[in-house]
């Protein structure tokens, strides 16, 4: 008996949503359900939404440094409502393109859940059952909410963009880059914002040099920073959220927002019982070509924990049609991805912190923290940080680190560089670009430290 469908998607976010469309143009009969909206984490409650907060809150230090500059100008309050309502519109119009390209494809959309029933068939919502050649799954990831008396009270990151009005105090529970992130936007749209991370430094796993500096940073923005720090218990009051910490201070908040990691979205799908073999944390165990212990299903993008950045997602799912429908075996090279955390200023890096690249080989440091002409213009203190990571034999850069306005845009075109192998000398050869604060990569000639 022949398939319903040659491939059929469960997820509508970047990873499923390309290789839906891919495999749909290359003839394939394509179903895809997805349960919320099309987009996904990073259209609908993560990448897009989050970046326009990130430029929307930006104006308020910009308007300062305006007058500083001569301008006279005068701020008032930040209008949520009248922002929400255009962001709203604007992710309204990013789903109804996932939809048209997805539907000119040719692939049919379920607008509800969809599970496994075994390693062919998959159930909707509404009972009805369809069989494929090939299952993908690709239902990213969902915020992880640790358990703590009162918890019920506070909000997801995924809540933050679906707030009626803006709060006046807040409270970000972590240390991750979604909490920085968003400690950062609410800080800039004028709330009064405090941070909670129960670990020694924010931004674990990055840079430890870096981490010191946008910790530096951030607080100097008036976030109240409180690292070795957590939530024990959380009471609605007449005046707000009550908190009392780990470290005993008390306090009253009128939004808490738990930015504490996701957790990958596979609760409740059957994998299990189809006999796909999962991780510890729920995530899906694939093998370079995304593909599971059930040869018929493969799963990308953030269900599979390996990167969770959407254009990782991306290159998982086209590779994965490539392989499947086009009989061309693609794997994605999960090696040297550049990527960014919006805090204010920006951190982007790309390859090996200085922790992991001295375990393994000398290593040569060369780093510059300074003020760039803008601010030094204005008199202000922030200083931005340019580091390079080099191998001591081989020359090759490692990894770079900028925190500095406009570091993610920076980054990408130095993402292109070390991708080729490029080593400290051939940065060192490359005339700089005066005056500009990205010129100081080409322009630290001697290193730091070694190690």
């Amino acid at each position: 008996m022949p398939f319903d469908y040659d491939l059929f998607v469960i997820g509508g976010g970047s990873g499923g949503v390309r290789a839906g469309r891919v495999a749909a143009e290359t003839g394939a009969r394509v179903g895809l359900a997805e349960e919320y909206r099309m987009g996904g984490t990073c259209v609908i409650r993560g990448c897009v939404p989050k970046k326009l907060m990130v430029f929307a809150s930006g104006y308020s230090t910009a308007a300062e440094d305006a007058r500083e500059y001569g301008w006279n100008i005068d701020l008032g309050d930040f209008d949520w409502p009248r922002f929400r309502a255009r962001l709203h519109g604007e992710l309204d119009r990013l789903e109804g393109i996932y939809r048209t390209n997805l539907a000119r494809a040719g692939a049919e959309i379920f607008d509800q859940r969809a599970v496994l029933k075994d390693a062919h068939t998959v159930e909707l919502a509404d009972g009805r059952r369809f069989t494929a050649s090939h299952i993908l799954i690709a239902t990213g990831g969902q915020p992880y909410m640790p358990e703590v008396p009162g918890g019920e009270l506070a909000w997801s990151s995924n809540d933050v963009f679906l707030m009626d009005e803006l709060p006046r105090r807040a409270l970000i529970v972590g240390g991750g880059y979604i909490a920085c992130e968003f400690a950062c936007i609410l800080n800039g749209l004028g709330v009064e914002t405090s941070q909670y991370y129960r670990g020694a430094q924010v931004l674990r796993g990055f840079d430890d040099e870096a981490r010191g500096h946008v910790a530096e940073l951030i607080q100097n923005r008036g976030i109240e920073l409180h690292v070795g720090t957590d939530v024990e218990r959380m009471e609605r009051r007449e005046d707000g959220i009550w908190v009392k910490a780990t470290d005993g201070r008390e306090a009253t908040f009128d939004a808490v927002v738990y930015a504490t990691g996701r957790k990958p979205n596979t609760a409740g799908l059957g994998l299990r019982e189809a006999g796909v073999k999962l991780g510890r944390w729920g995530q899906i165990i694939v093998d370079d070509y995304s593909q599971t212990s059930v040869p018929s299903i493969y799963a990308v993008g953030d269900v599979t924990d390996r990167i969770n950045l959407t254009p990782v997602a991306i290159r998982e799912g086209a590779a994965f049609v490539e392989t499947v429908f086009n009989g061309n075996p693609t794997k994605v090279d999960h090696s040297l991805v550049a990527s960014a955390v919006f805090t204010q200023p920006e951190y982007a890096s790309i390859g090996m912190t200085e922790e992991q690249a001295r375990d393994e080989r000398p290593i040569e440091i060369y780093s510059a923290a300074f003020r760039p002409m803008q601010s030094s213009f204005i008199d202000r203190k922030e200083r931005v940080l340019f580091k390079l990571i080099v191998c001591a034999e081989s020359r090759k850069i490692l990894g770079c680190h900028i925190i500095s306005p406009g570091a993610a845009e920076m980054i990408q075109m130095v993402a292109v560089a070390i991708k080729m192998g490029a080593t400290k000398e051939d940065f060192d050869q490359t005339v700089a670009v005066h005056p500009t604060m990205a010129e100081e990569i080409v322009l630290m000639k001697t290193p730091v430290r070694t190690a």
